[in-house]
């Protein structure tokens, strides 16, 4: 068996699309155009380049952009009367901070200054709760991509067996929450599972987020299994350069699985793509109108 490489790009590509044909429909019908604020603290060379990244599409899909870069310096007092003036803002409807922060800023006290219906990172207490208990909550960007390409390779995830291993609150606990949502039985699998070989063969769905270079390998994988690769590691190729690889050891787990998401190429492109898909559902549920179907959990 050789798996189905699951194409990030094509599919981010595609949602981009979508969401461009809605802004583009909320523009003309109701004179509305989403924006999305990016605050960047610090010069972190890989955080520059995310914002970038973030602005540049944000514009191609046509929604506003507003870019708040402050010196790595910044007090705590002058970055939350920043979010407390973005949040106020009503040409805002999308609120990121990009993390990692200046060791001297509280992260969660950061994070939970967001409001809620702006937070379209998904990390605000608040929305970790409703996705918790099954309600309405702006999602994480990542899981959320995951969660689509599930969808879109397999239909009804319903009763399927799937095994998150990693417990971040950034992937792993969301990603479990997601499909539990949709009538999976989950599994949290982590560095202290018992047995986590059998655990993971066990498995319809395995979505890897643990953050260990190729941890994964092809005989953990149950024949016909779909993989999610999250992992994005770099490490020092055969000719002394570095390359990227995932927490799967992909060659291996493509011989046994039914589909896999490679690495690059695979989950990454998706997280900038929700996150605009994330900013037109707070769009529009700030202006009382239904989020796009398809776009959400």
């Amino acid at each position: 068996m050789t798996a189905q490489m699951i194409d990030g790009k094509a599919f981010a590509a595609n949602v981009r699309a979508q969401v461009a044909q809605h802004v583009a429909a909320l523009k003309a019908d109701k004179g509305i155009t989403p924006g999305l604020a990016v605050v960047l603290v610090g010069e972190d060379p890989a955080s520059q380049v995310y914002v970038r990244s973030k602005g540049k599409q944000t514009v191609e899909v046509g929604m506003n952009s507003y870019e708040h870069r402050l010196p790595a310096d910044t007090d705590a007092a002058t970055l939350m009367q920043l979010i407390a003036d973005l949040n106020a803002d009503a040409a805002v409807h999308g609120i990121l901070v990009q993390l990692p922060l200046p060791k001297h800023l509280d992260e969660d006290a950061v994070i939970n200054a967001i409001d809620p219906a702006k937070d379209v990172d998904g990390f605000h207490i608040s929305n970790v709760g409703l996705l918790g208990t099954g309600q309405k909550s702006m999602v994480p960007c990542t899981p959320l991509g995951c969660l689509m390409m599930l969808r879109d390779h397999l239909g009804d995830l319903s009763g399927m067996n799937a095994v998150v291993i990693g417990r971040s609150n950034i992937v792993g606990k969301p990603m479990a929450q997601l499909l539990l949502n949709d009538s999976c039985t989950v599994t949290i699998a982590h560095s202290r599972t018992k047995d986590l070989p059998e655990v993971v063969r066990r498995a319809d769905i395995v979505v890897a987020a643990v953050g260990r270079p190729q941890m994964v390998p092809g005989d953990w994988i149950k024949p016909g299994a779909t993989v999610i690769d999250v992992g994005i590691n770099r490490i020092e190729a055969e000719d002394g350069k570095t390359r990227l690889v995932g927490d799967c050891d992909t060659d291996s787990c493509a011989a046994v699985a039914g589909a896999i998401t490679p690495v690059p190429g695979g989950v990454g492109p998706m997280t900038i793509a929700c996150l605009l898909a994330n900013t037109l559902t707070a769009c529009c549920r700030a202006n009382g109108l239904e989020a796009p179907e398809g776009l959400t959990a």
